[in-house]
């Protein structure tokens, strides 16, 4: 049966229009309305989730077609349109950016489309951005321009004025610091970070209440899509998982993943120097040891569970943060170094530059499992590697993945929906189907 609900996919010329905080604050704002609202993300992101889940009351997934798949997201969107009167998708960089991009998804679906521009230091010039993304690509449903960062009714004026007539201009949002949401190296401050992050994000409502985006977009009709079922292959399995503001780097269709392998889900602080739960298995997600080094060389307590559940043999699966809680030391970007578990043998340096970005994918024994990998650190190993990953595009190897007794550490962020079985391999599954 197929589905009807209003949707609208923000998007931007370039990274830092602010999407994010524009997405947020309609999200809030038709909330605030009594608005059943559930928001997407295109592409993989860790950061921008958690402010968008604030900002509408419910959990923010993402959407890519490579990493999860049409059929998954087909799937997510038909299920949101259940039991959303709204769905909003946040794309990723620039509108025609990446293999795939936000415009293929957008065009796949059926997505109206509303491109956000950063209108700081730009007058009629916009009107050729405006003309420029609405054009590109035919197929695509424009639904209208935003102007973001505007100084004030005169500044609007301009900017309006070089906007072709046939393009709709849905209005402006001035510009206001305290709008905005704070960054570091790998984006967005994380949301549990920012005190005044409610304040935040009323603010950016009341900005999206005076333009034309404060109506409903057009209903988009979806349509739904048989997904293969999951066979338990983790039951009985239970799988401790790291979770805080170290460890925070858990996309929620990979714990939904996991529980629908059957495996039963606990969660432990290391940052609180937290005792293992009872588990077969552990989980270090990827996050920002980096930015503890101090406490997490002290926890002692968390350091003796997970160095007696190695030696015990049971499986500690660690994506990239956690995998540098693994080694003997981490160099923040600062020259400070802190001793940490001492499990897998090297050492880590964060750099000032990005230095690995992008989709990538990893055949373990004979599986596939698709995810991604960013990150400024670099690893120093006597290890030789298990494998390597492949990039969803070009020729040159992937992420080293590394098997030290029990553990398998990589940079690669994994996406367990992509081959369940697989993801089920990491923690103790079958090898066969």
């Amino acid at each position: 049966m197929l589905r009807h609900c209003p949707a609208l996919m923000m998007t931007a010329p370039a990274s830092h229009q602010g999407k994010t905080t524009l997405t947020a604050g309609l999200a809030r704002y038709h909330r605030d309305q009594g608005r059943r609202v559930r928001v997407f993300k295109v592409g993989p992101d860790f950061l921008d989730p958690y402010v968008l889940e604030q900002a509408s009351g419910a959990p923010v997934e993402s959407l890519d077609l490579w990493m999860t798949g049409e059929a998954d997201c087909r799937a997510r969107l038909y299920q949101a349109a259940a039991e959303a009167d709204l769905i909003l998708v946040e794309g990723s960089m620039g509108l025609f950016d990446g293999t795939p991009s936000s415009a293929d998804l957008a065009e796949r679906f059926g997505l109206p489309l509303v491109a956000v521009i950063d209108a700081a230091g730009m007058a009629q010039t916009f009107g050729a951005i405006a003309l420029g993304l609405s054009s590109l690509r035919p197929a695509l449903r424009f639904h209208g321009v935003l102007a973001n960062h505007v100084a004030g009714a005169r500044h609007a004026e301009m900017l309006q004025q070089g906007i072709p007539s046939f393009i709709p201009y849905m209005g402006y949002v001035a510009r206001q610091s305290e709008m905005g949401l704070p960054e570091r190296h790998l984006g967005l401050v994380q949301a549990q970070e920012i005190a005044d992050l409610e304040a935040r994000l009323q603010r950016a409502a009341a900005q999206m209440a005076n333009t034309g985006l404060a109506a409903l977009p057009p209903a988009v009709t979806f349509a739904p899509v048989e997904q293969p079922a999951i066979r338990p292959h983790l039951t009985g399995c239970r799988i401790a998982i790291a979770r805080d503001a170290a460890f925070s780097f858990l996309y929620p269709a990979n714990l939904q993943c996991l529980r629908a392998l059957g495996a039963e889900l606990s969660f432990f602080s290391p940052l609180a120097d937290q005792p293992l739960p009872d588990c077969d298995a552990v989980w270090l997600p990827g996050g920002y040891p980096e930015l503890h080094l101090a406490r997490l060389s002290d926890c002692r307590v968390t350091a003796a569970a997970l160095a007696q559940h190695v030696t015990a043999g049971k499986p500690l699966y660690a994506e990239c943060g956690g995998m540098l809680y693994l080694l003997d030391r981490l160099t923040d970007r600062h020259g400070q170094s802190g001793m940490l578990l001492g499990l897998l043998p090297g050492h880590a340096t964060m750099g000032q530059r990005l230095a690995a970005l992008g989709l990538q994918q990893v055949e373990l024994d004979g599986q596939i499992l698709r995810g991604h990998t960013f990150h400024y650190s670099s690893l120093h190993t006597a290890l030789t590697p298990l494998t390597h990953a492949r990039r969803a595009s070009g020729t040159q190897a992937g992420e080293a993945v590394y098997a030290h007794g029990p553990i398998l550490a990589s940079y690669l962020h994994a996406w367990f929906p992509s081959n369940p079985l697989a993801a089920s391999r990491l923690f103790g599954g079958p090898r066969t189907d």
